[in-house]
């Protein structure tokens, strides 16, 4: 019978080691789990595509605005109001952005994170102020954005599980 190798008691003054304790990471409570940053490492890819499909229908939508701005519903007195032209210049410009910010999120560019969060935070504003126009449409992709905050903000490049 072979005899097992085994680890050697510490002496005095002295602290084992092993692969947990000597990563500072791996401390309870410093860090995401495998986990947490699997999702988040998934969720940034999903953003980028969510980003990248929200963009080309804003472009979309901006178009259709600009072209033929008698397929939406007037909206009487409200307080946001914006002309349907200058509603279709403004998701234009913003659907652009989206779909350049999404292709260099994909390709891994760290600026384009912090962009996407501040791009996806002005996708939810317009999309509040556009609730008169398209109600349902506006508020799933309020939750879109929701959502891709969220992945760009708690992504984090070196912690992938």
């Amino acid at each position: 019978m072979t005899q097992q190798p085994h680890a050697t008691q510490p002496t005095a003054g002295t602290t084992p080691t092993s692969p947990q304790s000597s990563t500072p990471s791996s401390a309870p409570g410093s860090g995401p789990t495998p986990t947490e940053g699997s999702w988040a490492a998934g969720g940034v890819v999903f953003a980028g595509v969510l980003m990248l499909m929200n963009g080309i229908l804003a472009i979309f939508q901006g178009i259709s605005l600009l072209a033929k701005d008698d397929v939406w519903a007037r909206v009487g007195d409200y307080v946001y109001k914006i002309n349907l032209t200058g509603w279709g210049v403004i998701l234009l410009c913003l659907g652009v952005l989206a779909v350049v910010t999404g292709a260099f999120i994909l390709r891994g560019a760290a600026w384009a994170r912090m962009t996407g969060i501040f791009l996806a935070s002005l996708s939810m504003l317009a999309q509040f102020l556009f609730l008169p126009y398209a109600s349902l449409w506006s508020v799933i992709m309020i939750g879109l954005d929701f959502f891709v905050i969220w992945a760009l903000a708690a992504y984090r490049p070196g912690m992938r599980g």
